[in-house]
């Protein structure tokens, strides 16, 4: 007579995807207690119990870890800098918004619309979100470039980058939503070049606004 096909285990994850889960809950701890800069994958293995080259065989760098944290795990924040930097500085606007809507554009988009809600629900992980766009991806470029007003230049670029990315996949509008990357690219990249190489402001003329704490 035949056998009964087996049923099923239930219960506990494989050990490897229990170690990965703890990795991922001591990284969130780590990130949120002390910022991305701060900490390191050395901190992490601590915080989680565990070796750090077992935190090196799920998450090469610390940006990766970041990235999976945030629910991106796919996206590579290196070698977005890799490509962004690979180019003339003139057109750096260009590269840059066009690497960044690449990542997201791999699966028309379905990643980030799953994802940036998640993570403005909750307060922690909105919280590690302009780490991820500053620390992984825009302080690498800045640095490259050695610009005064860095972190101003840094918010700009970020505000216009969250802008195409709300207008594109969360909230669509036309034609902005069905554009290429390159075309996209061409349009707004010279918005951020200004950011990150034009003339900003000076100093003084930056003051904090009213109800603004200096």
């Amino acid at each position: 007579m035949a056998q009964p096909a087996p049923t099923p285990r239930r219960g506990r994850r494989p050990a490897g995807q229990d170690t990965r889960a703890d990795i991922l809950a001591a990284a969130r701890e780590e990130f949120v207690d002390r910022g991305y800069e701060a900490s390191s994958l050395r901190s992490v293995a601590r915080r989680a119990g565990v070796d750090p080259g077992t935190v090196r065989h799920w998450f090469p760098d610390k940006a990766r870890l970041l990235t999976a944290t945030l629910g991106v795990a796919g996206v590579e924040p290196d070698k977005v800098v890799e490509q962004v930097a690979g180019g003339p500085i003139e057109t750096l606007g260009e590269r840059l918004i066009e690497a960044v809507i690449g990542v997201w554009d791999f699966d028309g988009g379905e990643t980030v619309r799953v994802v940036i809600p998640a993570v403005m629900s909750d307060a922690e992980l909105r919280g590690l979100l302009p780490q991820f766009i500053g620390a992984a991806i825009l302080n690498p470029v800045m640095r490259a470039l050695d610009v005064p007003d860095a972190p101003l230049r840094t918010a700009l670029v970020a505000s216009q980058m969250a802008g195409v990315l709300l207008t594109r996949y969360l909230i669509p509008v036309e034609p902005l939503a069905s554009l290429a990357p390159a075309q996209v690219a061409r349009l707004v990249g010279p918005t951020l070049q200004r950011y990150l190489t034009g003339t900003l402001l000076d100093a003084e003329t930056l003051a904090p606004g009213p109800g603004t704490s200096a």
